[in-house]
């Protein structure tokens, strides 16, 4: 055990906690008036739920013993046999403390995917959609990447915080959840613009905050590869913040606040599989990069008229992909020695292997999503009564205003 490994871990869990209502916030001011509480207690009730459920069969379905590369085995059901001493996956810390920081990561992963059917989902839809996506979805992509599954045990992808675990995975359930639930009512006719900016800026600084947490505490202790991460992490926020409100500004006329706080989680989620394997000027690239792959892909969907309510395909999905391709170009062992090279310092062959691991994702993600989110919308129906979406979720599922003006 070392203390200062795990005083960082129990920080860092703390940090990634934040994030579940931060992204309710961040959700929460993007929405109508109508809908910010029913968007925001999705946040809540999603960490909620996991925080139970990866206590009970989660974690050991996730980084249990592993079972021929694909998943964990039940050893740690009810996290049965796991005490205070360390374990193999833990490193220098409590076993208990990884595990806990773990079941952080897999709450906000289903959370970022409620951006794409804002406004319209049932709630008891919501929680059971929570308990199957997690125990079928995430469980096993996690294992593959981090639990001794066969994308990172056996082929060695780079994921240092979730750049296919977290935020590819929520994007291609979104698409998943996109043709089955379709499109807002009026979408395309009526405006709808935010209800409430400031709420929008509040989640994304929690965000960004939280995302120190969220990149370098994957680390699993101080020292100079949490640095690095920590370090890569503010500078590709930055640099995509900065590139998304120069391109807005030159394309429609004028920098707005939604523009460059959207920027910001571009450059988040882009660093996210890179952090702590790049150096800080590779950072600046991916986050610039991202910024602008992003943008298009926003613009893009204007265009082609679906909707994606609160843009979690633009941004996770083109940012995650983006990060994942970066990790494999940038990566450097002079960085983190318990890495690989990259393309840029004499090693193509990792970015096949990183191209292999996002379209193993695609497959299995859309595939089990679609499957699981079938399953709810026979069984109890995903989507709120045209009355109810009418007249807003907050009062038709909660009996409650966010706003009493």
């Amino acid at each position: 055990m070392d203390s200062g490994n795990t005083a960082w871990m129990l920080a860092s869990t703390a940090l990634v906690m934040l994030m579940t209502p931060g992204i309710g916030l961040f959700y929460g001011g993007m929405v109508r008036r109508k809908n910010v509480l029913g968007t925001m207690i999705q946040g809540f009730a999603i960490l909620s739920v996991v925080s139970v459920i990866w206590v009970l069969w989660g974690y050991t379905l996730a980084f249990g013993p592993d079972i021929g590369g694909v998943i964990g085995g039940l050893n740690w059901f009810m996290l049965n046999g796991i005490s205070e001493e360390s374990a193999q996956r833990a490193g220098t810390v409590p076993h208990l403390i990884f595990a806990m920081y773990q079941g952080m990561f897999a709450a906000i992963t289903p959370a970022i995917i409620t951006g794409v059917f804002a406004e319209r989902m049932k709630f008891s839809a919501l929680l059971v959609f929570t308990v199957l996506w997690v125990t079928f979805v995430y469980a096993p992509v996690c294992h593959w990447m981090w639990g001794g599954g066969w994308m990172g045990e056996i082929m060695g992808v780079l994921d240092f915080a979730g750049g296919v675990v977290v935020h590819i995975s929520a994007a291609v359930s979104a698409v998943a959840a996109l043709i089955i639930i379709g499109k807002r009512r009026g979408y395309g006719v009526m405006a709808m613009p935010p209800n409430n900016l400031p709420l929008t800026v509040l989640g994304g600084g929690l965000l960004w905050f939280g995302w120190f947490g969220f990149n370098a505490g994957n680390a699993g202790s101080t020292g100079g590869v949490a640095a690095t991460a920590l370090v890569s992490t503010n500078t590709a926020a930055g640099a995509a913040a900065l590139a998304w409100l120069f391109i807005e500004w030159r394309h429609v006329g004028r920098p707005t606040v939604l523009g460059i706080v959207s920027g910001a989680i571009t450059g988040l989620v882009a660093i996210t599989p890179a952090a702590g394997y790049v150096t800080p000027m590779a950072s600046i690239v991916i986050g610039a990069v991202a910024g602008l792959l992003c943008y298009i892909a926003v613009m893009l969907k204007q265009r082609f008229g679906y909707d994606d309510s609160l843009d979690v395909v633009c941004i996770h999905g083109v940012g995650g992909t983006w990060g994942a391709a970066a990790a494999g170009l940038f990566a450097s062992q002079a960085v983190n020695p318990l890495g690989v090279n990259g393309v840029f310092y004499g090693n193509p062959p990792v970015l096949a292997i990183q191209v292999i691991a996002v379209l193993g994702t695609y497959i299995f993600v859309f595939t089990a999503s679609f499957v699981v989110l079938k399953t709810v919308d026979i069984s109890i129906g995903l989507r709120v009564d045209e009355e109810t979406e009418y007249t807003g979720i907050d009062k038709a599922q909660h009996g409650e205003s966010g706003f009493i003006l």
